[in-house]
């Protein structure tokens, strides 16, 4: 009896975060022009003979790694792809979050953790992609996104785009990108949300620096979970974290840091995380639609349903450079069960796709999902 009466309730699914309205709509063509548009550049911006990513352009490495569903889990937990245990092959890609091929120390150290898990029966909800096996990832290394709306993310990625033309610039860089930032461009006045904007990406430079292993993994937006609303945590376990010995990047005397320090760790030893899942339980301490707060674990906590192991293995110095460039992942990549919800979330669909295609025609390589790790790291397939 007692149980029952203090068992947890938690907030139903809710479709109204899946609307878009005309405005929505709009603004959703001009962020998804202006990623064609700085794909096109980015060769040349970036001085390298390839078109990258409009985020996350540098990548880390590639990995071959495990995905494990686990049993028993309790039932409001065991939704969609998560109702059935078992094992699946996976890989994942690390890489930082900026939208720029440099030097880690010019690129801050928000990091993004992609996975790939394969033989994922049932139907997905990527355009083009419905027979797909694969179930997509993407995660960064904290909890809060630096926008809340559609209306605001469609001048806040073009300023998210030049970030490193503002902050090049020293000190009178990062004031005028807070300027344009708080009033897109002296077109407005500060409002309450583009302060709460800002202070969101500004913590950002506070991550702290250490190998990418270490860190937790975040969907920062809401998914579906089935009948419920959730997050989701990619987070080592204690006993993985222990394994590693190079912990933190010396980033002020090498331009390339970041990749070694996980590299050479995945020589030595195996990792692991866990796969976890945080559901709502109240709207007001867990909104669905302000990313710029923080789901605190304490109102909503984190209770583990997967673990991502990765095992030990030979990775090359350039960390398998081809794959990880043509690779390509979404979070619409997966059941209709676990989507993506909210309203920034809903412009991620197009952003991605339009992404994607552009990259990989102007990189003439086949934009093709594989349906295996054979596949994935066999040099013929792209």
């Amino acid at each position: 009896m007692l149980k029952r009466l203090f068992k947890p309730k938690y907030v139903p699914y809710d479709s109204k975060y899946l609307e878009l309205s005309a405005a929505d709509e709009h603004n959703i063509r001009t962020i998804s022009n202006d990623i064609r548009d700085y794909i096109s550049r980015s060769n040349e911006a970036d001085n390298v003979d390839y078109h990258t990513r409009d985020a996350h352009a540098k990548g880390y490495c590639a990995l071959k790694a495990k995905f494990e569903i686990l049993d028993d889990i309790p039932k409001e937990y065991a939704q969609g792809f998560y109702a059935k245990a078992g094992v699946h092959d996976a890989v994942i890609r690390f890489s930082n979050g900026a939208p720029k091929v440099d030097a880690d120390i010019k690129l801050g150290l928000a990091q993004g953790l992609a996975i790939k898990v394969f033989d994922v029966p049932g139907k997905k909800l990527a355009p083009g992609e419905e027979n797909s096996t694969t179930f997509d990832y993407n995660l960064i290394n904290f909890p809060v996104f630096f926008c809340n709306r559609i209306e605001d993310y469609a001048y806040i990625s073009k300023l998210f785009l030049q970030m490193g033309d503002y902050l090049a610039k020293g000190k009178l860089g990062e004031a005028k990108f807070a300027f344009d930032w708080l009033t897109n461009h002296s077109s407005k006045l500060p409002s309450k949300e583009s302060f709460k904007t800002l202070a969101a990406i500004s913590k950002f430079a506070k991550i702290e620096p250490k190998n990418t292993l270490l860190y937790s993994f975040y969907s920062q937006g809401a998914v579906r979970h089935g009948d419920y609303m959730a997050k989701i945590r990619v987070k080592p376990t204690k006993k993985a974290s222990k394994k590693v010995t190079r912990r933190t990047p010396d980033l002020a005397s090498k331009s390339e840091a970041i990749q070694p320090l996980i590299i050479n760790e995945i020589r030595e030893h195996d990792y692991m995380f866990e796969v976890q899942i945080q559901l709502c339980r109240n709207l007001k301490q867990q909104p669905i639609d302000e990313l710029t707060k923080e789901w605190k674990e304490s109102d909503a906590p984190f209770v583990t349903v997967a673990r991502l192991t990765i095992p030990c293995q030979d990775v090359p110095d350039d960390g398998n450079f081809e794959i990880m460039e043509n690779l390509s992942f979404t979070p619409f990549r997966c059941l209709e069960a676990n989507r993506p919800i909210g309203n920034i979330q809903q412009s991620r669909l197009k952003a991605y796709q339009v992404a994607s295609k552009t990259r990989h025609k102007l990189n003439k390589v086949k934009r093709q999902e594989p349906k295996s790790l054979k596949e994935t790291f066999a040099k013929a397939f792209f």
